[in-house]
């Protein structure tokens, strides 16, 4: 009933296959028909070996088939079906042999598993039944006796079982009829049996047609003709020296080498004792590998024998007489191995790249070696060469884990060439190598590093806002990302306001600029905090400090404190008549609000209404009588002082002094009364120095300095070397005060006093600071209307 069942399946066009499934020793077997389509299901190797189908794609499920670098076979990794993947001949994998068994393996991993898979080949029935020539020539004498057989070599079907030869029919003939037999040795053969006698006279030579039918459905056949000629009688076939010839010969053989020379006799006399040798059967793969001489018997070389390819070859030889008859003799040829094949070396797996921090003994590859060549030959040893933190681990058969043996860091080495060399234990050894390279992935683990510990900036002060103070770089060995180094401000004050607001950093390059104009005065130096911060996940980061320092311009021209404009009132120094030459007159007190040489300030008298009368210390602005002074100089004295700084280019400042040579201040009213002439013409002397000052001088203070007279006591003369007390409030509270150093000496101090009263007052005197010089208390202090027409107005400007 099955058999019925199968042939109405082949008749309606579907593939049958029976599939087996057992388990011995963790392997799995199966049965398929051969010439399957692509795509078949041979079973579902999931089920039948307990695997979970949601994890073979995970696992990376994959069958290998030992000895053959072509895949016939390969899994659906959605339902684990086990297809074909390539058109399976069976005859091409094991000829004659009557099982098939192709052996696979099932390798899958994390973790490494390897199941055993047999698939038994059914044989269909793909092939027709084949005669080794297509006539075949035989020479009967005539004289034959009924009952006379006649050797013809068998059709060959590469099918094997039902599907192969099953029997032959010959072409209707009065003379002949066919048979099979069989040797000794297991061989078939046929036999045209001669059933009524032959008359040469009456028909010389015939043609017969022998059909051979397989046993397969559908039915195959192959067909010879038998060309008959009616000779003389032949009564005796040549017989063998032995019915069977073996030989052993190693693979690689070169050509033309002699493997075995067979010998038949035959005892007729003449044409027919003549023997000559052929291959009665020959595969096409032996065809191209032997040769026979027809004449000697000598069998020869004439390809390449491989091991791998076959083992053992069988071959048959006839022997035949100059009139047909003929006998057949097997000869079975050894092939032995020779260590002719290298390792060869797979990469069945492999994670590329690595991340540089998995731990020791992490899997990352799994290798397989295979070698063709068998027993010594084909046992391998496996080993890594350089000194790379990987390690081969030996696995299940020739399969091998590529593992880590220390921490890696990209940082130091961020690939490596790891050149895996297989070793045969052949004799000479054969080996291989294959060099697998593998990328380490960087994780974030390094923070940027500024090149310095602190930076420091130096601009001068009035800078342009947005200009550049420095850059800062900080570098990260990380990749990518993770190396990507971005720059920002950290949050402070600096005099109070965000840092923000006085400096800005690119934050890709690292360049400092300045956000605002910088004063020195007030502002010498600050410092901010920069933090480079990387582009990693989680980020890192590092902050360095840099130190801004703002160098002085000089953009301050002398600020002069004395004499100074004070309210509606000018102060006027008073000279006594009697002061000598070298007495100190007045001293003129100015500052800079610059630093350094831009600050060093020197004093110069510009314009004297009496030139040799005065004259003025070019360090410390003091004013001096140059020489006694004479009942001939006049009463009004008028000085322009000039006072610079050391600065480029210099900047500089003008003041009036206004000094009146008198013992009694009633005198003074009396200047009033000068005529129009001269107050015209010394307007115009004033309105020229005015118009000088404006262009030499940046700013310019007017301060009247009261004039003092000294007096020693118990002395007929007095000596006029009295200082001025200039209060503390002339001072602004930014200017220093140090000695030798500043604009302001603290060594002078001068005081100035004035009695109340009439106009006709003496003037009072104080005890002096020394032996040589009296304080003066005599200041003149009036409303500018009572000195405009004495002294003319008076300018402080500033010197460009």
């Amino acid at each position: 009933m099955m058999t019925g069942i199968r042939h109405n399946l082949l008749k309606c066009g579907f593939v049958f296959f029976i599939v087996v499934v057992q388990y011995a020793h963790g392997q799995v077997s199966y049965s398929v028909q051969e010439e399957l389509k692509r795509g078949s299901v041979i079973g579902n190797i999931a089920k039948d070996l307990g695997l979970e189908v949601e994890r073979l794609s995970a696992r990376k499920a994959r069958v290998f088939m030992q000895g053959n670098e072509r895949q016939y076979c390969e899994i659906n990794l959605q339902n684990g079906d086990l297809l074909v993947a390539e058109r399976i001949d069976r005859e091409e994998h094991c000829g004659e042999k009557p099982s098939c068994v192709l052996k696979f393996d099932l390798l899958l991993e994390s973790p490494l598993e390897l199941h055993r898979l047999s698939l038994q080949v059914q044989d269909i029935n793909d092939n027709a039944p084949v005669f080794p020539k297509n006539t075949v020539k035989l020479e009967i004498r005539e004289s034959a006796d009924r009952g006379a057989k006649y050797r013809l070599n068998a059709a060959h079907d590469a099918d094997i079982g039902k599907n192969s030869v099953e029997s032959y029919i010959l072409e209707q003939n009065p003379h002949f009829v066919f048979g099979i037999q069989t040797t000794s040795a297991g061989r078939k053969y046929g036999e045209l049996v001669l059933k009524q006698e032959l008359d040469r006279e009456d028909q010389q030579e015939m043609k017969l047609l022998l059909t051979a039918v397989d046993g397969g459905s559908p039915q195959r056949s192959g067909t010879v003709i038998i060309h008959v000629i009616v000779l003389d009688a032949n009564d005796n076939a040549p017989v063998f020296t032995e019915a069977v010839y073996t030989a052993t010969i190693p693979e690689n053989s070169p050509m033309n080498t002699k493997i075995m020379t067979v010998s038949a006799s035959d005892i007729d006399e003449g044409v027919n004792g003549e023997v000559t040798y052929e291959f009665s059967r020959l595969s096409d793969k032996s065809r191209k590998i032997f040769s026979l001489d027809e004449k000697t018997g000598e069998i020869s070389v004439t390809g390449d024998i491989d091991y791998e390819e076959g083992h053992k070859y069988e071959v048959f030889v006839e022997a035949k007489d100059g009139y047909g008859l003929s006998s057949e003799a097997k000869v079975i040829i050894d092939i032995t191995d020779v260590n002719d094949n290298a390792p060869v070396i797979y990469i069945n797996s492999l994670s590329n790249p690595i991340p540089e921090n998995v731990p020791p003994d992490t899997e990352v590859g799994i290798i397989n070696v295979q070698d063709k060549d068998s027993e010594n030959n084909g046992q391998l040893h496996c080993s890594i060469q350089q000194n790379v933190p990987f390690k081969l681990i030996p696995s299940i058969k020739n399969y091998y884990s590529l593992v880590t043996t220390g921490q890696l860091d990209r940082e130091l080495v961020s690939d490596y060439n790891i050149t895996i060399s297989a070793t045969d234990e052949g004799s000479p050894p054969l080996s291989s190598s294959k060099t697998v390279q593998l990328s380490v992935a960087d994780i974030n683990d390094n923070p940027p590093v500024f090149e310095e510990q602190s930076y420091s900036a130096y601009v001068t002060e009035n800078n342009k806002p947005g200009s550049t103070l420095c850059s800062v770089t900080a570098r990260d060995p990380d990749w990518r990302q993770n190396g990507t180094v971005i720059y920002s401000l950290l949050p402070g004050e600096v005099n109070g306001a965000p840092v923000s607001s006085y400096v800005s950093v690119n934050g890709d390059t690292g360049v400092i600029h300045a956000v605002r104009s910088f004063d020195y005065e007030q502002l010498m130096n600050f410092k901010v905090q920069l933090m480079a911060r990387d582009n990693g996940s989680p980020p890192l980061s590092s902050n360095v400090t840099v130190s801004v320092f703002i160098s002085d311009v000089n953009d301050n021209s002398p600020q002069i404190l004395y004499p100074a404009l004070e309210g509606n009132s000018f102060m006027t120094e008073l000279i006594p008549k009697a002061a000598h030459g070298g007495s100190l007159v007045s001293k003129v007190i100015a500052v800079d609000a610059d630093a350094g040489q831009n600050a060093w300030l020197s004093y110069h008298i510009v314009t004297s209404s009496d030139p040799g009368l005065f004259s003025i210390d070019v360090h410390s602005g003091e004013i001096r009588t140059q020489r006694d002074i004479s009942e001939s100089d006049s009463m009004k004295q008028n000085l322009i002082v000039a006072v610079k700084d050391n600065g480029q280019p210099s900047l500089s400042a003008t003041c009036s002094m206004y000094l009146i040579i008198s013992d009694n201040l009633a005198e003074v009213t009396e200047l009033k009364d000068i005529s129009s002439d001269e107050k015209n013409s010394k307007l115009t002397s004033y309105l020229i120095i005015a118009l000088v000052s404006v262009s030499t001088f940046f700013l310019t203070f007017i301060i009247i300095i009261m004039g003092v007279r000294f007096c020693r006591r118990r002395k007929p003369r007095l000596l006029f070397d009295g200082a001025v007390a200039i209060p503390s409030a002339y001072l602004p509270p930014n200017y220093a005060d140090v000695d030798g150093t500043g604009t302001l000496r603290s060594t002078y101090n001068y005081d100035a006093y004035l009695t109340t009263g009439s106009r006709t007052s003496d003037f009072k005197f104080v005890t002096s600071y020394n032996d040589n010089t009296l304080p003066a208390d005599q200041t003149l202090r009036k409303s500018p209307s009572d000195f405009a027409e004495v002294f003319g107005d008076c300018d402080t400007s500033p010197e460009v």
